[in-house]
């Protein structure tokens, strides 16, 4: 399938000019997950009597970031499958975190081992939702960060979407999404990068154009925040 635009109300030629964001990029590679995805976005939409969305889709990676880089000042949230033809668990995520740091991104997983949400959020997701839980419940997450940003979004989902193996009542993917600011900042990211590249603290730092022991600290703040004591580990818990 091609990357396409889809105005929910109105032909792409009729909308004009926008002056601020208002379109949700999809990207999965299942048809039906799209489907149902415009289906309830445009059902939501009706409701609010909201004017226009725009919904982007793209199937791989590749399609997503060139449509991002070339819409970007229309789209306001990314939904992100995890599984994509072209991308490796968190790739994908940390891809998008990499080129566009401010963009919005919601993951759509089928995997909901509480590790994988955890660190989805650390690398910056606003949320987690499983496709083993209620689509429309995402559907209308993604709606009220259109309305009104993925802060108040994430402080209005009180209940995780699904259930989360691993997840007490005290812990649940809902707060997990409102303490995604915490996630990694733009040079942890890239440092993380070149950790899952294999490099080490001295490449690193040359390549930063930082001290050793700069580069020494984000490596032990990268290994805290996934919670692994080891560079393998972090390889290992990152890739799988």
């Amino acid at each position: 399938m091609s990357t396409a635009k889809i105005d929910i109300t109105r032909s792409i030629g009729a909308r004009g000019a926008t002056s601020s964001a208002d379109g949700i990029l999809v990207v999965d590679d299942h048809e039906l997950v799209r489907l149902g995805f415009r289906a309830l976005v445009q059902s939501q939409a009706s409701v609010a009597e909201q004017s226009s969305i725009a919904l982007f889709e793209a199937n791989t990676l590749a399609q997503a970031l060139s449509l991002y880089r070339e819409h970007r000042e229309e789209i306001a949230v990314i939904v992100l499958d995890l599984n994509l033809p072209d991308s490796n668990g968190l790739d994908g995520l940390m891809a998008f975190r990499q080129h566009f740091p401010a963009a919005t991104v919601v993951v759509l997983s089928g995997s909901d081992h509480p590790a994988t949400v955890q660190n989805a959020l650390a690398l910056g997701a606003v949320s987690f939702f499983s496709k083993a839980g209620d689509l429309g419940d995402m559907v209308g997450f993604v709606h009220t960060c259109l309305l009104h940003g993925p802060e108040v979004a994430s402080q209005r989902r009180s209940r995780p979407t699904a259930t989360f193996p691993g997840f007490s009542s005290a812990s649940d993917p809902g707060e997990f999404a409102a303490s995604a600011g915490q996630a990694l900042s733009t040079r942890q990211l890239q440092i993380l990068q070149w950790l899952l590249q294999g490099k080490s603290n001295r490449e690193i730092s040359q390549l930063a154009f930082l001290s050793e022991g700069t580069v020494k600290n984000h490596v032990s703040t990268l290994l805290l925040s996934f919670g692994v004591r080891s560079r393998a580990q972090l390889i290992s818990k990152l890739r799988t």
